[in-house]
């Protein structure tokens, strides 16, 4: 495990605990230290929610393991069972207990309650959070429909005509990104197909929906981080077919959509009849973003340096949406799970862009400062680092703040997702006509350069101007720069301009130069241009 101050995943235990928490009638029984009960936050502080997750901690203390531990497991399962009567039950470890090997799982396995009692089996060491979740998840469902299982070789049934076709959707969890909104979303898609929804699950789903899962025609894997380990034993062991298509942006919403109208044999057109693609017109789409996106004053967005980091789904998304229906260029596409490290290489060799893969925050900021990206897309993380380097941001995925959770409907998937997503990500972007101005009144003693635009805090100024000394090289060796040479580099503009004060300093120092002018700053421009 690397000790740092910030995380994209936690540990696997925090995965189970969202599944146990998205879920009605299921218990977790975790086996942890004092002080791991701090996960409680993450779900009622960020999550806003009104209830504590239900997890019972066996909290064993430093004079506790002078004795038998073991016993500590046994009661707390007990008293779980006693107290809460779930319909199912989880037992696992949490990172430090995972050391004194108490295997709580066999314990409570062999305590024979009259419940489904899960043995979780969670490497803190190796596996994170985004795993914890899916590998909970699978077994759960596996246990819970192991009579249910058919004999290898059996063909599925077919589809009784009189019936219309039925959905699983998969995946979506609290602390999630929009999971609540995208699930409504995908809802009205599917209802406007004639296709009902079967079972929503984990978010909101109880233990006796998850028996259900097989009753569905195919499964809608909308959150491959949690679901994909399910569907792909779903379609082994009931011969259920899934969905691959992240209905994220207009296209991907149609590609979507006539994906599940072939998986359920329906007509697409109800919703696909009035679709335009490659057109603009405001009646091309049932989404404004495709208009919006080429309307006046949207040829800012032109040629936007863009860099996305995020979880893989939502990052492999975001960057199709972000290269052909908003016009940006992608400079940096990245994840921080190694799991999904081939899909988003295979994405970023599309956009002629090196993936970074690593949960290490401070190589992400520095990928970040060496593209020099007008916008960056990310987690919350990238917020804080956009935040230092005075980049504009977006959050697109986990992890989130308690700002990421909206009161309004805010879905980033379907049609009504590429709405919000055209408005969260130009926002925070200079508007064409304010970077007009701010470029013909720099010199303007109120109105200059080192002015934020207008609809951004006041400190921007000054974070943009902290930026760009953090970007410098070394203070200590740096070479110093004239008035005139000051002067001229704060005529580029914001966003390439740590870069260009980068270069030319490495140029002077490499030509022994303890001063900067004008001249040498065009010089080292004409140097890095060949």
């Amino acid at each position: 495990m690397q000790l740092t101050l910030w995380t994209y995943e936690g540990p696997p235990h925090i995965g189970a605990m969202r599944i146990a928490t998205s879920m009605r009638d299921l218990h977790y029984v975790l086996h942890a230290p004092q002080g791991d009960t701090y996960a409680d936050l993450l779900f009622t502080m960020i999550e806003r929610q009104d209830r504590r997750p239900p997890v019972t901690y066996t909290t064993f203390q430093a004079r506790d393991l002078g004795g038998s531990t073991a016993e500590l497991v046994k009661a707390a399962v007990a008293e779980a069972f006693e107290r809460f009567r779930p319909a199912a039950l989880l037992v696992g470890d949490s990172c430090t207990a995972e050391l004194i090997q108490d295997q709580s799982g066999a314990l409570a396995a062999g305590m024979q309650l009259p419940i489904p009692v899960v043995a979780l089996e969670l490497p803190a060491y190796s596996k994170k959070e985004n795993w914890g979740a899916a590998e909970t998840f699978y077994h759960l469902a596996r246990t819970l429909l192991a009579d249910q299982v058919p004999a290898p070789g059996t063909a599925r049934p077919p589809r009784d005509p009189a019936r219309r076709p039925r959905a699983n959707l998969l995946g979506p969890t609290v602390l999630g990104f929009r999971c609540r909104d995208d699930v409504t979303e995908i809802r009205r898609l599917l209802d406007a197909l004639g296709i009902d929804v079967n079972v929503v699950a984990p978010l909101g789903a109880s233990v006796d929906d998850l028996r259900r899962l097989p009753d569905a025609d195919f499964n809608i894997d909308l959150y491959p981080e949690v679901s994909r380990t399910l569907t792909g034993w779903l379609n082994r062991s009931f011969g259920m077919p899934a969905t691959r298509t992240i209905p994220m942006g207009v296209g991907a919403t149609r590609d979507f959509i006539a994906e599940v109208a072939a998986l359920a044999g329906v007509d697409p057109s109800p919703l696909l009849g009035g679709e335009t693609p490659g057109a603009a017109g405001r009646g091309a789409s049932a989404s404004r973003q495709p208009w919006y996106a080429r309307s006046v004053d949207s040829t800012y967005l032109t040629g936007k340096r863009v860099f996305i980091f995020a979880d893989a789904t939502h990052a492999i998304a975001a960057a199709r949406i972000a290269a052909e229906e908003m016009g940006f260029t992608v400079v940096g596409l990245g994840c921080y799970a190694r799991d999904f490290a081939r899909d988003v290489r295979d994405a970023a060799a599309r956009y002629g862009v090196e993936a970074l893969i690593s949960d290490d925050y401070l190589e992400v900021e520095k990928a970040i400062a060496a593209a020099a990206p007008e916008l960056v897309l990310g987690t919350q993380m990238e917020r804080h680092i956009a935040k230092r380097l005075g980049i504009a941001c977006a959050v697109i995925s986990s992890p989130i703040h308690v700002q990421d959770v909206p009161a309004r409907y805010s879905p980033v998937y379907g049609f009504e997702g590429a709405n919000v997503l055209f408005d969260s990500w130009v926002h925070p972007l200079v508007m064409g006509l304010e970077e007009h101005l701010l470029q013909m009144f720099r010199d303007d003693f109120e109105f200059n350069d080192a002015a934020p635009a207008s609809h951004l805090p006041a400190v921007a100024a000054q974070t943009m101007a902290v930026a760009e000394l953090g970007m410098s090289d070394d203070a200590d060796d740096a070479p110093a720069w004239t008035a005139d040479g000051e002067r001229e580099l704060k005529k580029i503009p914001f966003f390439v301009r740590g870069k260009a004060r980068r270069n030319t300093e490495s140029y002077a120092r490499s030509r022994g130069l303890s001063t900067i002018t004008v001249e040498t700053l065009y010089d080292a421009k004409a140097h890095f241009a060949r």
